[in-house]
């Protein structure tokens, strides 16, 4: 058997469930480095986002 990146374990966790799906394992931050200072937001692409719940109705 052959070591997994950190990547390939991560994903293989987040899809491994019986309903999971390849969206799972999408990237939910995006880290950047400029002048070796980081920055990690959060990814337009998560679907769960913090802050306040949409207001109903």
């Amino acid at each position: 058997m052959t070591d997994m990146t950190p990547e390939e374990k991560r994903h293989d966790q987040l899809t491994t469930a019986p309903k999971a799906s390849e969206s799972d394992a999408a990237p939910r931050i995006t880290v950047t480095e400029d002048d070796g200072v980081k920055r990690i937001d959060i990814a337009d692409t998560a679907a769960v986002r913090p802050g306040e719940p949409p207001a109903k109705g």
